[in-house]
């Protein structure tokens, strides 16, 4: 079951190697067990991901991100924490699913599948193929497998030929009206760039990440506001339309944790600051001050947003909001990203885990009550719950290392 903290850090010395040992001990014990023995689908291959808060299934269709999303998990720490053969037999119980159906004949990756393999919904969502090369680049890196690494390959060179129309025939939008381009693709293709690495040859990582880059600091992101913008026109232009006006906090933060990864190995301290600088204007305008945690979606210009979850406080946003302050902490020693953690970090402990069933709630209220006691669905699975949980328990284990040398 869950671990939670004796006490709110704000009333506690902070102690890195007690935080590492808290967020390792909740993936550990708690989030990963829950998907291991819950999510297994043992007639027909593949996960559940729509999960009640007790773990027993209500709906079996199968969603392509999510199928990648977990092979990636259980691969990635197959690879990268310890060689435990549990783990590799759930990537593999994955990977096997998606390879015999999660494609069309042209290489694109369904949106959803039938429980069996059928597909139900048209390859019209890119990022799919993002986690499937992912998914896939994860288990080749775990098993020197090389057809799970063409595949990984295939499927992000095809991805790099569709970014400039990503949806193509699926895009419902009238052509030439109202041109838009996405920040979530070129914030994807960044982190997925250097989940490939070990496949890619350097120089294709370098230009991928620099493109991705130049991208996101040239076009989404607003200088003068200092936050990234969903969509701009092509040009890098704001639009006054819904769309054009659109923020989204935890999108927008999680992508500065993946620019801190790539600028950290290129050991660009410019970027890192750029990074950090956008995280805490980020926060500091999508905090909610009455009930705490951190908005859904915010309008740039303060006018009524069209999402109608708005408000609402996600497990995914809190998630990868504590990361980034943690890697801009480890990486700049700035207070004020320790001071936003322990404010983040108190939020999430108390709002989000289940000390009953396990893992995490997924949705609430803008006041902090659960909204759905669901443990998964249609957009949440086995990703970012537990990928905060190992990421911030590698980092707090190096700001221990430092704390200990203090």
């Amino acid at each position: 079951m869950n671990h939670f903290p004796a006490a709110p850090l704000r009333d506690r010395t902070i102690d890195f190697a007690a935080l590492a040992t808290q967020y390792r001990t909740a993936l550990l014990s708690d989030v990963l067990p829950f998907w291991e023995k819950h999510s297994l689908d043992t007639e027909c291959g593949g996960y559940f991901t729509c999960l009640n808060r007790d773990g027993t299934v209500y709906d079996t269709d199968k969603f392509m991100w999510l199928q990648g999303r977990q092979v990636w998990m259980f691969s990635m720490l197959y690879a990268e924490m310890r060689p435990n053969e549990g783990w590799l037999d759930v990537a593999r119980h994955g990977m096997s699913f998606m390879k015999q159906h999660g494609r069309d004949a042209a290489g694109d990756w369904y949106f959803s599948l039938t429980r069996d393999g059928r597909p139900l919904v048209q390859p019209y969502n890119i990022f799919s193929d993002c986690f499937a090369a992912m998914a896939f680049g994860a288990y080749a890196r775990a098993t020197q497998d090389d057809e799970a690494a063409a595949i990984a390959l295939s499927t992000y060179r095809n991805i790099l030929r569709r970014r400039d129309n990503p949806k193509g025939k699926y895009n419902k939008l009238f052509p030439g009206t109202r041109a838009m381009r996405g920040y979530s693709l070129p914030m994807i293709l960044t982190n997925l760039s250097l989940e490939l690495e070990p496949l890619l040859p350097p120089s294709e990582v370098n230009d991928n990440i620099d493109h991705c880059i130049r991208e996101i600091t040239g076009s989404f992101l607003d200088q003068e506001r200092g936050v990234v913008f969903e969509a701009v026109a092509p040009d890098g232009s704001h639009l006054d339309c819904f769309e054009g006006r659109l923020l989204n906090p935890g999108h927008g933060i999680e992508g500065m944790w993946f620019l801190m990864d790539a600028a950290r190995r290129r050991q660009d301290q410019q970027l890192i600051d750029l990074a950090v600088d956008v995280t805490l204007k980020t926060l500091h305008v999508s905090w909610d001050e009455t009930y705490g945690g951190i908005f859904y979606f915010l309008d740039a210009h303060g006018k009524p947003p069209d999402r109608l979850d708005w408000d609402q406080k996600l497990w995914w946003v809190h998630g990868e909001t504590l990361v980034a302050l943690a890697m801009g902490y480890l990486l700049t020693g700035r207070p004020e990203l320790l001071e936003w953690f322990i404010k983040v970090h108190d939020y999430t402990w108390a709002h989000f885990p289940d000390p009953e069933f396990g893992e995490w709630f997924g949705y609430l209220s803008r006041r902090g009550e659960v909204l759905l006691p669901l443990k998964g669905g249609k957009w949440k699975g086995c990703f970012h719950v537990p990928r905060t949980l190992y990421r911030c328990a590698l980092l707090f284990d190096e700001l221990a290392q430092k704390q200990r040398k203090s």
